[in-house]
């Protein structure tokens, strides 16, 4: 049996209006991966602050070796061997990868002078240990979402924690990237490092997995060990159900195209091109995956179609008529529109409310007189939020106080209110759970099947599998597979995503 080397009992956080925990118990073991499981808004991330310091228990008590302790901050937390890699990347963009991962403990020479090529080296010995190539002195802003992921984890690695608490952690790694992270975590628990892991991706759980505990409606639903739980375990525990919502078949073939691109093209910063001359047409009634590696250029593709990037170059037509050369706003009219991978960047307001936020890109369907119409915005803004199960207690509720996952459907729910002709979702389920997942499938097939061209991009193969009628696949910036569903293989895809060539065996 591992050690107990942090043991939880009785915790309860209250919020304002909301009861985010309920006498929870937890137990921490060293040297093992200790999974934390539960739908957005079960409690997961609220029990990880209080145990890294950043909220502190309305009840509770937390013990190591034995001790009654309590934590006033991150940095008291860490004092005490705690780190944690946030769900929501907690970086400085405009600072440089090193100067994030030393901020606030900074290597000195004599106390005194920061030792800068001491702290670069280790940096580069942090990112080669994860098996990454990224510059040391770049900018936290010129990454993609993907490698600031990878420096988050660096960040907490170079704290040398004796409990890592790592929340989603792989929610933007590609698979190769999530085999790296796994063998460090195995290296952790050779060390005695004691981990706290949460996902949504089951098949990561049950792999790496020890000890598993389930959290629903912020109490306690069961606890177990690694040899009684398998996949349709923690879907029961999880959601009181067995199954989640299964792939649903079109209601009708697919129509006619309305989205065309042809030759686009987008530099990449340095050299290269990160879109290489990408010539591809999306039609009504048809889900498209675009399935690649990290850097890969699907990001770059949707933001250059939406107009974010404007050294794009090429045509790209919205039932016929040419967007290019237009601004963001002029492309969101005709009904094209972009959910993006980082909520919290790009997708949110944060000092606004769920339906402030809901309703931020449709102004003009509740302006009356120069003014919003409460009773207009108000019945649209409870639709959306049943139509993608949002919990919260109103659409008055601060946005910050969501969990991750139901910020993200504000996100998705946003751009429905828009009306949208073509809609492009990037990783559109990072973040969510598996319930979620289910209804946000859903209803991209419920658009699909109301005449919507959707596309959504995702480096998970089963989701790429999950909802799409077409897959498509990029690698170094070009399609290098275009498959029906029901004939794409994970073995094609794979290696789609492997070569610089569009050749012959991927049809």
């Amino acid at each position: 049996m591992s050690d107990i080397v942090l043991s939880a009992r009785g915790i309860t956080k209250a919020f304002p209006g909301t009861l985010a925990l309920q006498d929870v118990d937890f137990d921490v073991h060293a040297g093992a991966v200790n999974v934390l499981i539960g739908e957005n808004g079960a409690g997961k991330s609220t029990l990880m602050k209080i145990l890294a310091g950043v909220e502190r228990p309305t009840l509770g008590v937390i013990t190591m070796g034995g001790e009654p302790v309590s934590f006033s901050s991150v940095r008291d937390a860490a004092s005490k061997g705690i780190g944690i890699v946030f769900q929501e990347l907690n970086l400085c963009p405009n600072m440089s990868v090193t100067e994030n991962i030393f901020l606030g403990r900074d290597m000195t020479r004599a106390g005194f002078h920061i030792d800068r090529a001491a702290q670069k080296a280790r940096t580069v010995e942090l990112l080669g240990r994860l098996e990454h190539a990224v510059d040391p002195d770049a900018l936290v802003a010129d990454l993609m979402i993907g490698q600031q992921q990878i420096v988050e984890i660096a960040k907490a690695l170079a704290e040398d924690a004796g409990i890592l608490i790592m929340d989603e952690p792989t929610s933007a790694l590609s698979a190769a990237e999530v085999e790296v992270l796994f063998r460090v975590i195995a290296e952790l628990k050779r060390a005695g490092v004691a981990i706290i892991y949460i996902s949504h991706r089951l098949e990561e759980l049950v792999r790496i997995g020890d000890h598993f505990t389930v959290l629903r409606d912020g109490k306690l639903a069961a606890t177990a060990g690694r040899d009684v739980v398998s996949i349709p375990w923690i879907i029961q525990k999880m959601l009181g159900a067995d199954e989640i919502i299964a792939k649903r078949p079109p209601a009708a073939p697919a129509g006619p195209v309305i989205l065309e691109v042809e030759h686009l093209s987008l530099p990449r910063r340095g050299a290269g091109l990160a879109v290489d001359n990408v010539t591809v047409a999306f039609r009504t009634g048809e889900i498209t995956a675009i399935y690649g590696l990290l850097g890969a250029g699907r990001t770059e593709l949707f933001e250059s179609l939406c107009g974010l990037r404007q050294a794009a170059t090429g045509s790209v037509k919205l039932d016929g008529a040419e967007l290019a050369g237009q601004s963001i706003s002029r492309r969101i009219k005709q009904g094209l529109l972009l959910v993006p991978e980082d909520r919290q960047r790009d997708g949110l307001v944060q000092n606004l409310s769920v339906g402030g936020n809901l309703g931020l890109a449709s102004l003009r369907r509740f302006t009356r007189f120069l003014s919003i119409s409460k009773s207009a915005e108000a019945p649209l803004l409870r639709q959306v939020i049943g139509q993608l199960h949002i919990k919260t207690s109103s659409p008055d509720a601060p946005i910050t106080s969501l969990s991750g996952g139901n910020q993200q459907k504000v996100v998705i729910g946003k751009s429905l209110l828009t009306q949208p002709r073509v809609l492009l979702l990037d990783e559109p389920s990072r973040g969510i759970d598996i319930g979620a997942k289910g209804e946000v499938f859903s209803t991209m097939r419920d658009l699909a099947d109301s005449g919507l061209a959707v596309v959504y991009a995702t480096s998970d193969l089963k989701e790429t599998h999950a909802v799409a009628d077409r897959i498509l696949v990029m690698a170094y910036g070009r399609i290098t597979a275009d498959l029906r569903a029901d004939e794409a293989t994970d073995e094609a895809l794979v290696r789609a995503s492997t070569t610089k060539s569009a050749e012959p065996a991927f049809a």
